[in-house]
């Protein structure tokens, strides 16, 4: 190879491993401060921000550090027998930059928590009360599934879909964490059947292989946002 051409090699060499790595590089950053708690205020004026800004630190307080939230069971009367509480960063300003959040799950006597996703972190599930019937389904369609009891952990995988199930007849509770400080969360049933506006009648039939009038009785039952 001619000296010449060495430099154009080397910076086309450059350009290939920048792109390969830039979803590495896309990443949060590290902190650059000890805390940065939510200004939830800064949300009614016209800035927006993937997140929220910090209160001047003079205006921080130990109870924007504080909650209580996930200490009472939620009301589990609903027609999926479930209540999830969460403690993420928009009730919990300290948590704002931290990439960590948790929840309360109550289950009513055979209640689930229908499948869903977080699209934004992987979920670690810890048993307090009871034992859970819970899975995940990969890409690739494999259902991986098991019985938690309690003091068992169970991991979902970031993105997946999954559930949980309360196989008793006595109410059942679980804690969850999450590498995000506000991870999402998307129900598949809502996504399809109480969009707004809403997922046409048509592609539902044909995705689920049944009649528009089936889908038009299952949207009955989901009101749109």
């Amino acid at each position: 190879m001619a000296p010449k051409q060495l430099p154009a090699v080397l910076l086309a060499a450059w350009a290939t491993l920048l792109a390969l790595a830039a979803p590495t590089l896309a990443g949060d950053p590290d902190m650059l401060q000890d805390f940065c708690v939510a200004d939830y205020k800064s949300l009614d004026g016209p800035l927006r921000l993937n997140g929220f800004p910090c209160k001047r630190p003079e205006n921080v307080t130990a109870d924007d550090f504080f909650s209580a939230a996930l200490a009472f069971p939620g009301n589990t009367v609903n027609p999926v027998g479930s209540a999830v509480t969460a403690a993420n960063v928009e009730k919990l300003p300290g948590l704002n930059t931290l990439g960590v959040s948790m929840s309360r799950v109550d289950y009513a006597p055979w209640g689930v928590n229908p499948p869903h996703t977080h699209p934004r972190a992987t979920e670690i599930i810890y048993v307090l009360e009871g034992s859970l019937d819970v899975g995940f389904v990969t890409t690739a369609g494999k259902l991986f599934t098991r019985t938690v009891c309690k003091g068992e952990l169970f991991v979902f995988p970031r993105g997946l879909v999954h559930y949980q199930k309360n196989n008793g007849g006595a109410p059942a509770a679980a804690i969850s964490a999450f590498n995000s400080q506000l991870p999402g969360t998307q129900s598949l049933v809502l996504a399809l059947f109480a969009a707004s506006p809403p997922v046409p009648t048509d592609v539902l039939a044909r995705a689920l292989q049944t009649d528009g009038g089936m889908v038009e009785a299952i949207k009955s039952k989901f009101p749109q946002k």
